[in-house]
């Protein structure tokens, strides 16, 4: 049987080999083009130098169609960034964030995506006032559910509510799959090992994560067997990640048009550690999901102090999940 469910990467993943210059644009294409990857996602500010503040010469956005039609490729959403309370020294006021996802809006029709991803953060009453230019310009614009919230945080309820009644098809959600967190990334505790945990402390709040204990109660026990200590900033992440059901985007899923398969190891078999993605891909399944559902690798943020971060590898791995869940035929590129 075959599913709609397209494969994507988001350049994010490839973030420390752009930074070191190992891999420049067209790299990054060609890369997600060999694995059969061709959705692709950006964040402006990583992939177009000087956006958004001093714009994006012409000839740069001319190279970025020609690798799309070059690599068979196609452009996916532009992730977007709204820091509106870092502004001047005081929030920006309203219809400045409004302007300002309207020039979101506007890039990224100009490079040909369907959608921009806005941060968890933004207020629903700025979406919906951008939501009549998102209109006019082919794009909708997808709030991203980003631990620690979740689809039956109050916040995503008030978003959803907004939506409907603004009575626009311009608006909906991006899940980012951290939000399923069944197990306590191996990266992420070797990593507070290195900076300082003691390596007891380190599988105490493993366990406790794991075996789904109240983040406060963990905190607590940490405190007062251990003191004070990097020990504190590993088990402060019980209180910002959770095994949240997969099955909630169901409700959801009219509005839920691309994703961020967000992933943090995958292991020579082919598995994420710590995500369930059996179950997601059941869900999107289930649901009739018919996006792309896009790479984005953070691991690399957990070992670059220890090892040389192999992105491109881990993308690999993901992207033969992905085939592997969807029953599709592995290029013979992904299997090399």
């Amino acid at each position: 049987m075959t599913y709609d469910i397209k494969r994507g990467v988001s350049l994010y993943s490839f973030q420390n080999d752009t930074f070191l210059g190992r891999m420049n644009l067209e790299d990054c294409i060609r890369t997600c083009a060999e694995m059969g990857a061709t959705g692709i996602e950006i964040i402006g500010e990583q992939t177009f130098w000087g956006w958004p503040e001093v714009g994006v010469a012409p000839e740069k956005i001319a190279e970025w169609h020609a690798l799309m039609a070059k690599y068979g490729t196609t452009p996916v959403c532009h992730d977007f960034m709204l820091d509106y309370k870092r502004y001047k020294g005081q929030p920006m006021p309203f219809a400045e964030q409004v302007a300002s996802v309207k020039k979101d809006i506007e890039f990224g029709a100009l490079l040909g995506m369907k959608f921009i991803r806005s941060l968890v953060s933004v207020d629903p009453e700025v979406l919906v006032a951008a939501a009549p230019f998102a209109e006019e310009k082919g794009i909708k614009i997808l709030l991203e559910v980003h631990a620690p919230l979740h689809f039956d945080h109050p916040w995503i309820l008030r978003h959803a509510e907004a939506y409907e009644k603004a009575g626009t098809d311009a608006l909906g959600f991006l899940p980012d799959m951290g939000v399923f967190l069944y197990r306590y990334p191996r990266v992420w505790k070797e990593r507070f090992i290195r900076n300082g945990v003691p390596r007891e402390a380190a599988d105490f709040i493993e366990a406790g994560f794991n075996d789904r204990r109240l983040a406060e109660y963990v905190v607590n026990d940490v405190m007062l067997k251990w003191g004070p200590g990097p020990q504190m900033g590993m088990v402060e992440t019980l209180r910002h990640n959770a095994a949240f059901s997969p099955k909630r985007m169901l409700d959801f899923m009219p509005r839920i048009h691309n994703i961020h398969a967000k992933f943090y190891e995958m292991t020579e078999d082919l598995v994420e550690f710590s995500i369930p993605y059996d179950e997601v891909f059941a869900v999107l399944k289930q649901g009739g999901y018919k996006g792309h559902i896009c790479s984005e690798y953070e691991g690399n943020r957990w070992v670059e102090d220890a090892q040389e971060v192999e992105s491109v590898e881990q993308v690999r791995r993901q992207q033969l999940m992905f085939c592997n869940l969807l029953g599709e035929t592995m290029p013979q590129t992904l299997v090399a």
